[in-house]
């Protein structure tokens, strides 16, 4: 058993419904084969475990480990490509990079850069858009068990409107998944999910041959995009004449339920928010990517209005880096250029969307804050010694502020700890 001594912020309960930041500037947490079971003031935990080893973390900030609930494994050599709406960002960035991963090295080495690049930024869960290619999921699955990251991923199915190369058909797309799903779902700290890579390259076919891998393997879950860009629904809607909406291109087909988690949806209708709000599914807010591609204001508050569920992705590569510090603060810019339809965000309200409401939305109860019973999922915030963070941080007034001061500040360099249930990995 271990101790850690530590300053320590959460957010257990959800600020959106009038939860605070829960902090404590020298408590205990003892964590005993990856859980967590006894938190405290650290003299009263360490009074009631005298034989605990005790590791001091003071010179930092404990934090829970990050939740990213959407980024693209393939791109993170295509992070930088501004200047572009969607569509054109996809066909001369993204798509050509993805067409590499045909190549089973190659794929193996961006599997090898992409989880480094989430360790780096102090995620240990995310929801990740895998590959066309079903030997380069298996590299990432492979690669992310080796770490020891939470990853859910799947087989990304198109079968028009891409290059050739990433186009498949259902019968094939249904065989590869289903050989993946039945090899990585549930294993250790993996999970499969079903990812149509969006309704404008996806036939109805496609996604019915989905919709019937999950109803063939319990358990699997769903992400897509929805409502990025005004071109691309426009275009959806043209594609599937029948549907009422671009979420109903799915939903149609069983694909929205509360293992559903949809990025970005910045321009969705009210019709389409009360279906994620009944069936549970859930949004990836992606800022940093929707500013990069000018897709458009995430409207936070109607979300939130509708009951939906929202956390926060990386979106990697439109988005600009692994950081959720840096989503949780353009996130913050955006609901406040938004004037009077805009969330005043706090401090805490970003930890959430970056950890705990990144766990909700995954179904992982056991992660997402740093209470007992949870897996001692958590990162150490310290930067260097001099640098504006580490002077922000020891003149901060409160908790609230310092907290502010590492959404503001913090880079992949200021995460010099890692923990995933309990094991450290390299930061």
């Amino acid at each position: 058993m271990i101790i850690y001594r530590c300053r320590v912020l959460d957010t257990p309960d959800d600020p959106f419904t009038g939860g605070a930041l829960r902090a404590a500037d020298d408590a205990g947490l003892a964590v005993e084969d990856g859980v967590i079971v006894d938190r405290g003031d650290f003299r009263a935990v360490a009074d009631r475990r005298p034989t605990a080893e005790v590791v001091d973390l003071r010179d930092g900030v404990l934090l829970p480990g990050m939740v990213d609930t959407h980024v693209h494994y393939p791109q993170i050599r295509a992070i930088g490509g501004l200047g572009m709406p969607l569509l054109d960002w996809l066909d001369q960035c993204a798509l050509p990079e993805e067409c590499k991963l045909a190549d089973t090295e190659y794929a193996r080495t961006v599997a090898q850069e992409f989880l480094t690049g989430l360790t780096a930024a102090g995620t240990t869960t995310a929801l990740v858009f895998g590959s066309h290619f079903a030997d380069a999921v298996d590299a990432l699955f492979t690669e992310a068990d080796r770490v020891g990251v939470r990853v859910t991923a799947g087989l990304v199915t198109s079968d028009r409107n891409l290059p050739e190369p990433l186009l498949s058909t259902p019968e094939r797309s249904y065989d590869e998944g289903r050989k993946l799903a039945e090899r990585w779902h549930g294993h250790r700290r993996l999970r499969y999910a079903v990812t149509p890579r969006f309704s404008y390259s996806t036939s109805p076919e496609m996604l019915a041959s989905g919709a019937a891998l999950i109803e063939d393997v319990p358990g699997l879950w769903f992400t897509s995009h929805v409502n990025e860009n005004p071109a691309e629904i426009a275009a959806v809607i043209e594609q599937f004449p029948g549907s009422a909406n671009y979420l109903d291109t799915y939903h149609r087909h069983g694909l929205i339920h509360e293992r559903s988690v949809l990025a970005h949806n910045a321009h969705p209708s009210d019709s389409e928010l009360a279906l994620m709000a009944s069936t549970g599914a859930s949004v990836a807010h992606c800022p940093t990517s929707n500013s990069a591609l000018a897709s458009g204001s995430f409207p936070l508050r109607r979300h939130l209005d509708h009951g939906v569920q929202v956390a926060l992705g990386t979106d990697v590569g439109a988005g600009s880096g692994f950081s959720l510090f840096k989503e949780g603060l353009q996130a913050y810019f955006m609901q406040q250029l938004l004037q009077g339809d805009g969330v005043p965000l706090t401090a805490a309200h970003l930890l959430h969307l970056a950890t705990r409401a990144g766990a909700t939305a995954l179904g992982l109860d056991e992660v997402g804050d740093l209470s007992v019973g949870r897996e001692f999922d958590a990162i150490l915030v310290r930067p260097s010694a001099g640098c504006p963070l580490d002077v922000c941080l020891r003149h901060a007034e409160s908790a609230e502020n310092a907290l502010a001061k590492i959404f503001s500040l913090a880079t992949p360099n200021d995460v010099v700890r890692v923990w995933i249930g309990g094991d450290e990995v390299a930061a």
